[in-house]
């Protein structure tokens, strides 16, 4: 077997960040299920670990928006660890760490005592020892009280669509060349034979959906989410009768919302599910019901149940800020449950103190016309961040970082050299990042560097774009349209 272990390491992964790894939000899906967040007392000398970091864009983002932070990145793939480690030696980001290892092999003893780690798209694409050392290190590093964010393919959500993985896998397998060609004709068989009616490829809506999504997705993210060759979807009580061993525990979901039942599941579905008292019993009738593959878990070693006072008054003290204008802000829900609206008398008074700027929840609570709904900030906090239109702040009154503004600058660079980037624009005040796409970093970075209300021409004179073309005229249109619509948001949010 050569060095790749049934890896996809010939092409680079895409970047991205994840909310659910920033431990802000890990510590608000802990309130959320009546847990104690003991790691966040720790939380301006906090360490933080990311199993399979990828390019390292999200470890990056939360070392440069906490540079008190200790952070540890692990990632298998040599390029993506190189690549990493150069971006923030140019970024001058000097608190984080980057290692290529294998977590089979790998000796948690060379690795520091952590509070918060995290393993997005890792557990459901690798071999039995590689999860047998994942445990490992959680067992033998994380602290007491520490919280462990695991996302994974999920059953029975993947249940429709495990052939289609394995006839993309097998496709590729069976053509010479690099990864992405052997992705982008796996893709050309999946849908020749769809369009040929192929029974199994159209009697699964998930199929369907995947199909559909996955020609315009970037050839480099179908070759390594479809073709590594233990690609394992898996049912939650079996991730967390693994991770026992480990002594973490259950106890909420990374996803906001989905702590919320009432909008998961239809009345009919809670009736049933409201009998059930075995946890992870409940775990796997919500995961019947609900129309999703990826489950986001949060793990704590030593979990210390609070009762609802204490979590309402620790949430009570948490301060939020919008990611969208108050103008753009939708009250309108799709979710499993139905269709669901944000009460206006209930929102709107609570959207335009936010839209003056960062608010403490429990100042919130406390706006003139909310009756009798004062004494429920987790359904405030829950619904604000839980449909990705507020974030949780860690420091108000931080100024923009020096250590976040140079990452952010460095990746603007590198998007105007062709990097297609996608992640977060990082905030010391909020303590992580705001994601963004590739745009957003240049249009902050000029904003940053010439001033907010300078001029656009004088953005794509600086970024070298020629006085006519429609390269230039698609960019000021672009870039003015950013502006009107994030100005006061990244004001808000420190990044500006």
């Amino acid at each position: 077997m050569t060095w790749n272990s049934g890896y996809v390491t010939d092409i680079i992964y895409t970047t991205g960040y994840y909310d659910q790894q920033a431990p802000s939000q890990i510590a608000l899906s802990c309130l959320l299920g009546n847990v104690a967040p003991s790691f966040a007392r720790r939380s301006e000398q906090l360490t933080y670990l990311e199993l399979g970091c990828g390019r390292g864009r999200g470890a990056l983002c939360l070392a440069a928006s906490n540079p008190e932070w200790r952070v540890v990145a692990i990632d298998f793939m040599p390029a993506h660890i190189e690549e990493a480690r150069e971006l923030a030696a140019e970024a001058g980001i000097d608190n984080i760490e980057f290692i290529e290892a294998d977590f089979a092999t790998l000796d948690p003893r060379e690795l520091p005592e952590v509070d918060v780690a995290s393993a997005h798209g890792v557990w459901s694409w690798v071999s039995d020892d590689v999860r047998a050392g994942i445990v490992r290190i959680l067992g033998s590093r994380l602290r007491p009280g520490g919280a462990f964010h695991l996302s994974y393919n999920s059953l029975p959500g993947w249940q429709g669509a495990i052939g289609l993985q394995r006839l993309i896998h097998t496709a590729g397998r069976r053509i010479s060349g690099r990864s992405d060609r052997k992705a982008e004709a796996a893709l050309e068989l999946v849908q020749a034979l769809g369009a040929a009616d192929a029974f199994h490829l159209g009697q699964s809506d998930l199929v369907q959906m995947l199909r559909k999504d996955l020609s315009s997705m970037p050839r480099e993210y179908v070759a390594h989410e479809y073709m590594n060759d233990d690609w394992r979807p898996c049912f939650q009580a079996d991730v967390a009768a693994a991770l026992a061993d480990a002594k973490l525990e259950y106890v909420a979901s990374g996803e906001i919302l989905e702590n919320f039942p009432q909008l998961m599941l239809t009345d009919e579905q809670r009736a049933v599910w409201d009998r059930i008292d075995d946890p992870a019993l409940r775990e796997l009738a919500k995961d019947f019901c609900l129309p999703r593959g990826l489950r986001h878990d949060i793990y704590v070693r030593g979990p210390r149940r609070i009762s609802d006072a204490a979590r309402d008054a620790a949430l009570a003290d948490l301060y939020l800020t919008l990611t969208r204008r108050p103008e753009d802000f939708i009250y309108e829900l799709n979710l499993p449950a139905g269709h669901g609206a944000l009460e206006r008398s209930f929102y709107e008074p609570v959207v335009a103190a936010l839209g003056q700027g960062p608010q403490r929840i429990g100042d919130l609570m406390s706006l003139a016309g909310r009756g009798g709904r004062r004494d429920n900030p987790a359904e405030l906090a829950g619904m604000l961040v839980g449909t990705s239109q507020a974030i949780v702040m860690a420091r108000r009154d931080a100024d923009t970082g020096e250590a976040a503004t140079r990452l952010n600058n460095h990746i603007a660079m590198r998007v105007l050299r062709g990097d297609p980037s996608h992640g977060a624009l990082a905030s010391l005040r909020l303590g992580s990042g705001l994601r963004c796409s590739g745009d957003h970093y240049v249009t902050a970075s000029m904003m940053h560097r010439l001033g907010a209300d300078s001029s656009v021409d004088r953005w794509a004179d600086t970024i070298g774009l020629k006085a006519e073309g429609a390269g230039r005229e698609k960019f000021l249109k672009a870039a003015e349209e950013t502006r009107l619509r994030q100005l006061r948001v990244w004001k808000h949010a420190g990044i500006i």
